[in-house]
């Protein structure tokens, strides 16, 4: 793990199973960083931060109240997200609409006022999946088509003058640890360890969606 004592990384969704993971493994790494989730739960040495990032006032405060309270942040990490699965002819827009906004239109936002608060030098990394990176399964339409957004989302950002440096992380499914013996996919901390070193050297990557698939 490279040494991030010189990153300010505000991660979001900091209180779910990948960003409680990541927001130690940015801490381990030396950088400060800015808990972003809509709990008032912190992990002990992070600055936390209340908001909703699909609220859009809520939203564009919390990076203002970010950088008053721990500095002007080089990356932003996206791990606000959810999974659903249903027969296409019985996948009703409400499941739709919910897929959607949690896992795109809220990258969307977090990713346009990265823009507007980072920079060019800055990092902004996106949770994208194999089913949006690769090919979709049967029963995941909302899901895939969503993932497949944030992979196209990121590639728009990386070729826009001004904006910052955008990378997608694309697992398999992600393993936490209470999975059977037999599961297979990719360790949270592998994910983590690799979201954490995009935010020193995502300009290296710009644009690219890593996959990181694990076991199969």
């Amino acid at each position: 793990m490279p040494d991030l004592s010189d990153q300010t990384v505000l991660v979001t969704g900091a209180a779910g199973r990948l960003g409680a993971v990541l927001v130690q493994t940015l801490l381990a790494a030396g950088a400060r960083v800015v808990a972003l989730d809509r709990s008032a739960d912190a992990p002990g040495g992070a600055t936390g931060l209340v908001a909703d990032v699909l609220d859009e006032a809520a939203l564009a405060d919390a990076f203002v109240r970010a950088e008053a309270e721990v500095g002007a942040l080089t990356a932003v990490v996206h791990t606000v997200g959810t999974w659903d699965g249903a027969p296409l002819a019985q996948t009703g827009l409400d499941a739709w609409d919910r897929v959607l906004a949690l896992n795109l239109t809220s990258a969307f936002l977090v990713f346009r006022e990265a823009a507007r608060r980072l920079g060019p030098g800055g990092v902004v990394v996106g949770i994208a999946s194999g089913q949006g990176a690769d090919r979709a399964p049967a029963e995941q339409a909302a899901y895939a088509a969503s993932k497949a957004g944030v992979v196209r989302l990121v590639e728009a950002t990386a070729a826009e003058a001004g904006a910052p440096h955008a990378v997608a992380v694309a697992p398999s499914t992600i393993l936490f640890g209470d999975e059977g013996a037999d599961a297979a996919g990719v360790p949270v901390g592998a994910v983590a360890d690799l979201c954490a070193r995009l935010c020193a050297d995502g300009a290296l990557h710009d644009g690219a969606t890593l996959r990181i698939y694990g076991s199969t």
